[in-house]
């Protein structure tokens, strides 16, 4: 049996940018339903337990001003619920986790708990409706536009479909576009396509996609056992070594990803507390035992999101749903095979053997009980063919050679800032990490060529796989999003389609000034930061 359903606004995928999305749409007025594969909102920041990379200068500049206040209610929720010390719950700027990857590392569940309590006000008059554990399996498009979509119930194995006026994708992997026949990109452009310094030299290669990583968290109590069992894959594992790689998959040494040079780094031996420095427990660590009194928690928390565990043997989009599930369950093997080295061969750091048997999965703060988190962690989505597409020349430093600060543009719906960032790929190569200039958004990107009431919400606008790495990060894809809802609001209001706004003066201006008067946008950069190249690391 299948369920009819209508709304304004059908957003599919409860990551950053759709409920980004939804908050906007909600905010300028508007019905709408927002539906989630697992039973977590907040995509990357919670299911897939990633601590946000943001902005160097996040805390002055870069962000709208819902994504600021989803921050200060992270900071009010540790004040509130948690036993800090009163030096610590005075400190505007507190970091829960003290991790040096970011000046807000948090647990994913208080991230879960924050976004509820955002959009809590919208639910009593249904306004919006949140359906959790549904995926979308099909769309029924007429001419260029989506009539509806339907969903498949985790739980129930009942359909839905839905009849919306707009539909938004913010699904992890741009699922709606191949859904309903958008035309999109997976994978790398070549150099002839996009003129890009980093691009492809030779032919595109759609199945050339960034790495995945299965993200878990942990503490470690010296003296206890909590050695998992032997993973199925581990044998492989241990002996693994990429052709581009310095040793072993399973090893204390990497590549830094900007000067691609071996580099050693171990579990606890450089404990600093600066941004991008020290040791692996303190890249990450998203609880900080040391915020309370002694002998309160036995345990800090660190989230395990480190090269170590990138699995690049083969892409998840582009390829079979068989060949899709194998690489899902390597990266799941190779994320406990991580975890299993380290609790027995690991060369510890104190010099006294190998292994910390200490260590113990925290399936409970993931919320799963196989202990990792609930999603793997995706880092490149399918990417609409857009009216506009941001190439490395309109932000790469390299790329722009002799001129100053990233490209300007006229339609603007917000900004970011972060290198041109990406992991090893399922080709075999390794980093790309190169300076990028603080950035817009432009509008032109979240226009598909074709259809018109689809708009992307998340990492699936109009970039190229170069400039994914700088757009996907977690305020760029909350803007994404939050800009995605307001267009799409906007254009029921004014009954207009998204690319009439873009390209119609007067209405590009009015939008645009609901971004930044009603929304709390930022269209541009501060004139302090606008030419500054993004710190590495």
């Amino acid at each position: 049996m299948t369920h009819e359903h209508s709304t304004d606004i059908l957003i599919a995928g409860g990551g950053l940018g759709g409920v980004a999305a939804a908050l906007s749409a909600l905010a300028l007025g508007r019905k709408v339903i927002l539906t989630e594969e697992t039973d977590w909102l907040g995509g990357q920041l919670t299911s897939q337990a990633v601590p946000p990379d943001e902005a160097w200068w996040i805390e002055e500049s870069g962000a709208t001003a819902s994504y600021r206040r989803f921050r200060e209610l992270v900071r009010r929720y540790y004040r509130e619920h948690y036993p800090l010390k009163p030096e610590i719950a005075a400190d505007p700027f507190l970091n829960p986790g003290l991790g040096n990857v970011s000046r807000l590392c948090f647990e994913p569940r208080v991230g879960v708990a924050v976004l509820e309590q955002m959009l809590a006000p919208y639910r009593a008059s249904r306004q919006l409706e949140v359906w959790m554990q549904h995926v979308p399996i099909a769309a029924e498009t007429e001419r260029d536009s989506i009539q509806s979509v339907t969903f498949k119930s985790l739980t129930t194995g009942e359909h839905h479909t839905v009849a919306a006026k707009m539909v938004l994708d913010a699904t992890e992997l741009g699922d709606l576009l191949e859904l309903a026949g958008a035309e999109h990109v997976i994978g790398a452009e070549s150099q002839l396509q996009t003129g890009e310094l980093h691009a492809l030299e030779g032919a595109a290669n759609p199945l050339d996609q960034q790495a995945i990583s299965w993200c878990f968290a942990l503490d470690h109590t010296e003296g206890q056992d909590h050695t998992i069992e032997k993973p199925e894959q581990y044998s492989f594992w241990k002996d693994y070594q990429a052709p581009f790689w310095p040793n072993r998959q399973l090893s204390w040494n990497d590549l830094h990803p900007i000067t691609l040079k071996p580099r050693f780094r171990d579990l606890f031996s450089d404990p600093v507390v600066q941004l991008h420095k020290g040791d692996f427990w303190h890249y990450r660590r998203i609880f900080h035992k040391g915020h309370y009194e002694e002998g309160l928690y036995p345990s800090d928390i660190t989230l395990v999101n480190w090269p170590q565990i990138d699995y690049w043997l083969g892409p998840i989009i582009g390829v079979s749903e068989q060949e899709k599930q194998q690489h899902l369950k390597g990266a799941m093997q190779l994320s406990l095979s991580l975890l299993y080295w380290m609790q027995t061969e690991a060369p510890r750091h104190d010099g006294k053997g190998y292994g910390y048997p200490g260590l113990r999965l925290r399936g409970d703060i993931t919320g799963t009980e196989h202990g990792l988190a609930k999603s793997i962690y995706v880092r490149e989505s399918r990417r609409i063919q857009a009216e506009f597409t941001v190439l490395e020349q309109h932000v790469g430093v390299e790329a722009r050679k002799g001129l100053s600060g990233a490209e300007a543009f006229q339609d603007s719906v917000g900004i970011g800032q972060y290198r041109i960032d990406l992991h090893p790929s399922t080709a075999g190569r390794s980093y790309i990490d190169v300076e990028s200039y603080p950035f817009q958004i432009p509008l032109g990107a979240l226009i598909p060529v074709r259809m018109e009431n689809l708009l992307p919400a998340c990492k699936n606008l109009g970039t190229t796989h170069i400039t994914n790495g700088c757009y996907r990060l977690h305020p760029v894809e909350w803007n994404i999003g939050e800009a995605a809802g307001a267009l799409a609001a906007y254009c029921l209001e004014k009954g207009l389609k998204p690319r009439e706004v873009r390209n119609t003066a007067h209405h590009l201006a009015d939008f645009q000034g609901v971004l930044t008067l009603s929304l709390g946008f930022e269209l541009q950069w501060p004139e302090q930061y606008r030419l500054l190249a993004s710190p590495g690391f």
